[in-house]
């Protein structure tokens, strides 16, 4: 059976770096099933929204997370932290504590931003908030990319620097290792 490996983007720009970034992953290793985790139908995380259990939204999105056999985080950093969307999406996956579908779950990281020092900031915020949740993220393993905007075609929505291409292969080929 192929693995399965979930793929979230944390930002809803239609044009996104890091969406194109991530669909760069889903084309690189045939011998894997990537499956897209959407998170912008997901209701702002209010208690009282569970009171009658998650809503339909957030039932989809669990199952989602519950169904691969590891994540890995495409995220933009604002403001030098986590987009307010994603911190959203885990939110919710962090629930009920004990059971959270992210419990123990493998996570890698991954990050573009057309500045210079890549999404540093938003990946340590986002291991300190995984590890309190009780995921497991990738040790050691950073992969920031920086100038995304030089890196890409926007035009064609794909990776163009084949540098970055094999720091993504390499990347891929180490988490797949790991969760396996």
């Amino acid at each position: 059976m192929a693995t399965t490996i979930g793929i979230i983007c944390g930002s809803l720009r239609e044009q996104s770096y890091n969406r194109i970034i991530a669909q760069s992953l889903i084309q690189m290793n045939k011998s894997v099933q990537f499956r897209w985790i959407e998170i912008k139908e997901l209701p702002f995380f209010n208690e009282d929204l569970e009171v009658n259990g998650d809503p339909d939204a957030v039932l989809l999105f669990k199952s989602a997370v519950e169904e691969v056999d590891g994540i890995i985080i495409v995220s933009p950093e604002y403001n030098s932290g986590i987009p307010g969307v994603l911190k959203n999406a885990l939110d919710w996956s962090s629930r009920p504590p004990k059971t959270s579908p992210m419990n123990k779950k493998p996570i890698g990281l991954i990050g573009a931003t057309p500045g210079g020092f890549g999404t540093a900031f938003a990946q340590m915020q986002l291991r300190q908030v995984l590890e309190t949740m009780q995921a497991q993220v990738f040790p050691f393993q950073k992969l920031f990319i920086s100038q995304v905007h030089q890196k890409i075609n926007l035009q064609e929505q794909v990776l163009s620097d084949e540098k970055t291409k094999k720091y993504l292969q390499s990347y891929v080929e180490e988490f797949l290792d790991w969760i396996q």
